[in-house]
């Protein structure tokens, strides 16, 4: 969290945002939200993720090891699961933002998530569940999974996916609604969430990485997959131990029935003039918002052709007339659909982590001192060069860069996404470097055709983990924040799982590009993915890779050159610049009386 002080502007009254407790009631500022509820919610996260990486971490591996699967149908396989896992929060969103509310749809998701991960324990342990152990190291004489266990290991596969559905775009939301917006020391705290949520979820990746992913490899699936179920039964209680404490935003109806209003009536009165004066086109009054407990926006003049939507005809039809609100509602949602187009690119290379790159790990020396290091435990590299980058974000960077920006945040989210994706430029370029030199290893010790070990150590691939981690510390955060902070107050679900949506959009196109790449170098008689390794050319597979990144970062920079900050709902970001000039002019006075 930020440490930077200031007045406490009314923090004993009720909060300014329209937030309530479970009963609908307005909530007291001292008695519920702040970082005093955030912390269940941090907690709950790092359990959480605990045990969804602690399944996903390994798949690939349990894939190919258990169920005796190829490369390629294996790396689908995961890719097509973990796509799906970030594409179910739109749902969990629309039940949350229409429905429901956050609370309800997380609790109902939990229950879910907790079915498919005990069904899952169950199907790797019960042996008539799995194939027999085979002893064959390349795995061509062993017996391959039937039916029933495909079919009972993947059905619990995605009912936890729906169920993470409903848990991924609301939890994060409940914590950032713990801090009033109209707030100024409230919404300093809120800039620091999302560093520090993220913190817990890769606290939580952590130890999946590492302990889970070994008793995995050691001692046992039944082990490895009980804990992290238990895991997630410990994050439920612990969420729910929190429930006295957290402020509620009340649904508002589907977002998406609004926005399909403000499109249809658009296009429905594509002849009419928009007035020159806002004032004139239809707006429901201020008493009305503020009886709903909702913000009214005025009209702006980006994506002009939406306010037809709101321009009075003799219809009253809310097909055919919306007010000014609802249009710049739709607006805002809009805006980021290019920005998050940009982010599928770079969410295809997080897909490689726990497939490719986990695949390279298996050909390599695992062996340090007298421990075997499990492949997929890689990944906790990632997990912890994001958790020293993100500290040191948040510590020190962000403190003095805003001495010259002025900016609360250091840097705007833009920017700092900008310079995640500059790194999965780099990220690749390392990776094709690292593949290209195990490859010629490989050839020189003439393991090409039989698929040996290569004499180098699995440490060989660890500047392109760690330098995952250090992209995912300024994107994968950035990313996040930004769906939701620009996303209107009634939307904020759907906004959340924009940043969602990227993953699954990301892991899709990753499934796409290897099933394609494959298939057409196949053709061509020099096959870049094959399950030998070394006789694949992975090298190329991830020089395609950074290709992509420039082009993608050459689109980015043309969005964000275009894009509109939405208006803040309240002054407390301009007292908060007021507040960090204060402090940098108090500071150079000091300054100059001491000299």
């Amino acid at each position: 969290m930020a440490s930077l002080e200031l007045a406490e502007n009314g923090s004993d009254g009720y909060t300014q945002d329209g937030t309530v407790d479970l009963q609908g009631k307005p909530v007291l500022r001292s008695k519920r939200g702040g970082w005093r509820a955030c912390w269940f919610v941090v907690v709950y996260e790092v359990f959480e993720r605990m045990a969804f990486y602690g399944i996903s971490s390994n798949l690939f591996i349990y894939l190919t090891k258990k169920l005796h699967q190829g490369t390629v149908t294996s790396a689908n396989n995961v890719t097509n699961w973990v796509g799906t896992v970030w594409m179910t929060p739109i749902l969990g969103a629309y039940f949350a933002d229409a429905v429901l509310g956050r609370y309800w749809t997380l609790v109902i998701a939990c229950a879910i998530y907790l079915s498919g991960m005990s069904l899952l324990t169950l199907a790797v342990s019960v042996p008539r569940l799995r194939p027999p152990h085979c002893a064959d190291p390349k795995g061509i004489n062993c017996q391959k999974a039937d039916k029933l266990q495909l079919g009972v290991y993947f059905a619990a596969l995605y009912i936890l996916a729906v169920g993470t559905g409903g848990t991924k775009p609301n939890i994060s939301t409940i914590g950032a609604d713990q801090f009033d917006e109209f707030d100024p020391k409230e919404k300093l705290h809120k800039l620091s969430f999302f560093n520090w949520w993220m913190f817990g979820i890769f606290l939580g990746t952590l130890f999946a990485n590492t302990v889970l992913v070994w008793i995995q490899d050691n001692v046992g699936w039944t082990l490895g997959y009980g804990l992290p179920t238990t895991g997630l039964a410990i994050s439920i209680l612990i969420f729910l131990a929190g429930t006295q404490f957290y402020r509620h935003r009340i649904p508002t109806g589907s977002p998406f029935t609004r926005m399909a209003q403000v499109i249809i009536a658009s296009l429905r009165k594509w002849k009419v003039s928009v007035p020159s004066d806002p004032k004139e086109l239809y707006e429901l009054d201020l008493e009305e918002y503020a009886k709903n407990k909702k913000v009214r926006i005025d009209s702006t003049p980006s994506l002009r052709f939406l306010n037809k939507a709101c321009v009075k005809t003799t219809s009253t039809n809310p097909w055919m007339l919306c007010p000014v609100t609802q249009v710049e509602e739709t607006k805002q949602m809009l805006r980021m659909i290019p920005i998050l187009i940009a982010t599928f690119i770079p969410s295809t290379m997080l897909a490689q982590i726990n497939t490719l790159f986990v695949k390279q790990g298996t050909t390599l020396n695992r062996r340090l001192g007298g421990f075997n290091i499990p492949p997929a435990s890689l990944a906790a590299f990632v997990t912890l060069s994001m958790l020293i980058s993100v500290m040191l974000y948040d510590r020190y960077f962000v403190k003095i860069i805003r001495r010259w920006t002025k900016n609360p945040r250091g840097i705007t989210l833009l920017q700092r996404m900008g310079i995640g994706m500059i790194l999965h430029i780099v990220i690749m370029t390392v990776a094709s470097l690292t593949e290209k030199y195990r490859l010629s290893v490989a050839k020189d010790h003439g393991l090409v055709q039989n698929a040996g070990q290569v004499p180098r150590s699995i440490l060989l691939l660890l500047p392109q983990f760690v330098l995952m981690g250090v992209a995912d510390a300024f994107l994968e955060v950035a990313k996040i924040e930004f769906f939701y902070d620009q996303a209107p107050e009634s939307m904020k679900s759907l906004g959340t799982s924009y940043s969602m949506t990227t993953l699954g959009a990301g892991n899709f196109i990753s499934s796409f590009l290897l099933s394609t790449v494959s298939r057409i170098t196949k053709r061509d008689g020099n096959e870049w993915i094959q399950n030998n390794l070394n006789a694949s050319h992975l090298d190329y597979y991830y020089a395609f890779f950074a290709v992509l990144n420039v082009l993608n970062i050459v689109f980015f920079l043309i969005m964000t050159k275009l894009y509109v900050y939405k208006a803040e709902i309240s002054d407390s970001m301009v007292v908060l610049r007021e507040e960090l000039g204060g402090l940098k002019s108090k500071v150079t006075d000091e300054e100059a009386t001491t000299t």
